[in-house]
């Protein structure tokens, strides 16, 4: 059980988070300073550095954050009941939507999500395994339920998650969206095929 100065320290670490997710909404996350975070939450900048070592774990926990709002989105298709080839469709056109909304709603935030991406920051590659984990479960259930061929549900899931980069990756959905082709219907129709 956490004693009482554990749960307040989770409690700042927790609000300094929130205090930086919204001023990097506001004003961007290479412009916010640790001193606008101290200043916002009527604390010292020291202070702040007693939970965060520097402001690029700041970056990082505000971007974990994120993620995991996709990831939890994600664990939820993956458990839904149904075809398994509908699911692998949803894992994907919930991971395109929530970063779609990102891009138009809250642009400063999907550039962080993009520079984590581009630096190939760690918390993209535990994010990235979290993807694979649930579309292996989700091609697991096909193959148990005779909807695919049987196969290796891991590896099979890092070619979905790789053929459906550009769907998934915050700067290549950008990049790709003025293409026409292939859609995302499109693109699971193609492997979801190669799948049976």
């Amino acid at each position: 059980m956490k004693n009482v100065t554990e749960l307040k320290e989770q409690g700042t670490q927790l609000s300094i988070v929130e205090v930086a997710e919204n001023l990097f909404r506001q004003l961007g996350f290479q412009k916010t300073t640790v001193a606008d975070i101290a200043r916002e939450l009527q604390m010292s900048p020291a202070n702040v550095y007693r939970f965060f070592a520097s402001k690029s774990e700041i970056n990082e926990a505000v971007a974990r954050r994120l993620l995991v709002e996709i990831e939890t989105a994600v664990k939820d298709v993956a458990k839904s009941r149904g075809p398994a080839s509908k699911n692998i469709h949803n894992i994907i056109a919930t991971i395109e939507t929530l970063n779609a909304q990102r891009f138009s709603s809250d642009r400063k935030l999907h550039d962080l999500l993009e520079t984590a991406y581009n630096e190939h920051w760690p918390i993209v590659a535990a994010h990235i395994e979290v993807i694979d984990k649930a579309l292996a479960q989700v091609l697991s259930a096909g193959m148990a339920a005779g909807e695919f061929k049987k196969g290796d549900a891991e590896l099979i899931a890092i070619l979905v998650r790789s053929a459906c980069v550009r769907f998934c990756h915050p700067r290549l959905m950008v990049e790709c969206a003025q293409d026409p082709e292939p859609t995302i219907d499109q693109m699971m129709a193609f492997l979801i095929g190669a799948l049976k």
